[in-house]
């Protein structure tokens, strides 16, 4: 189930925006200003953000600006709603790095199928499986096949796998990983990342698939099926 985080100031329109994602399936995080989506984002990148250009104290377009010169937040789907309906300025929204714009007013049909086609540019847990080439993860049975036999990861390297791939060619720092996959947890410090990702690679090995983990030098670690580094 795809999480949808909402950035808006007015309430109304907030609570608005987030039943009717929530009626059509999604989760979703909402935030009245920058600061608090910063804080959500920290704890867990969504997979689509919904902001507001107009808000208080960092504007949506600043804020968009700064997402996107993070490495692990450059292929985040981005969608800014705007009362401004002047061509220059949502061209200017779309050159700092947002991926489409509602007008407002707007209607429920349209938000949700703009929603939709930004969805689709990444692959989400909605599938219940993904393969990639000859590896196949389902995530309802955590059953994870390669070049047709099932290999057995360890639950720390399913989660690790299972993230990594639902959010390909996105680089996370060892800090990020610990707060997505260990949530925090005080007593895991970011070498134990490092023995978790060689445990994966070495799962992976069998069938070269361990050149797909990346490690970015001086920044973490990227997943991608692309041409390996």
């Amino acid at each position: 189930m795809p999480t949808i985080l909402v950035l808006e100031d007015e309430k109304a329109l907030r609570d608005m925006l987030a039943f009717s994602l929530v009626r059509a399936g999604y989760q979703v995080l909402k935030a009245r200003d920058c600061s608090t989506a910063k804080a959500l984002i920290s704890e867990s990148i969504p997979d689509l953000l919904i902001s507001d250009w107009m808000l208080p104290g960092q504007s949506g377009l600043e804020f968009v600006k700064e997402l996107r010169s993070d490495e692990a937040l450059k292929e985040l789907p981005i969608i800014m709603l705007t009362a401004k309906s002047d061509e220059d300025e949502k061209i200017l929204g779309l050159e700092v790095g947002a991926d489409d714009y509602i007008t407002k007013p707007f209607s429920k049909r349209e938000l949700l199928a703009r929603v939709k086609a930004q969805l689709r540019r990444a692959p989400t847990k909605d599938d219940s499986s993904l393969t990639i080439g000859e590896l196949s993860v389902n995530f309802a049975s955590h059953e994870v096949i390669l070049q047709g036999n099932e290999i057995h990861l360890g639950p720390t390297e399913y989660r690790l796998l299972e993230y990594f791939i639902t959010h390909q060619n996105r680089v996370f720092s060892r800090e990020q990983l610990l707060n997505r996959i260990w949530r925090n947890n005080t007593e895991v410090d970011e070498r134990t990342v490092d023995v978790h990702i060689r445990r994966l690679r070495k799962a992976l090995s069998v069938a070269g698939y361990d050149k797909f983990i990346h490690t970015i030098r001086g920044a973490g670690y990227r997943f991608s099926h692309k041409t390996a580094l």
